[in-house]
């Protein structure tokens, strides 16, 4: 099996702190429910976008 001759971008940081950030971002409007699950979206959304980028490199 042929390494590949670069590094992957990790996505799980990306989703974390959006995550974090839309619960606060949610509490402060008094929806942190709301929050989590918009930032829960949005990081899976990059995260895809970036498997997608780095596979079309392959």
């Amino acid at each position: 099996m042929a390494k590949s001759k670069h590094q992957s971008t990790g996505s799980g940081a990306i989703i974390a702190l959006l995550i974090l950030a839309g619960t606060i971002g949610g509490g402060l409007l008094g929806q942190p429910s709301a929050g989590l699950l918009i930032g829960a979206g949005t990081g899976s959304v990059i995260a895809l976008l970036l498997w997608l980028r780095e596979r079309a490199r392959d």
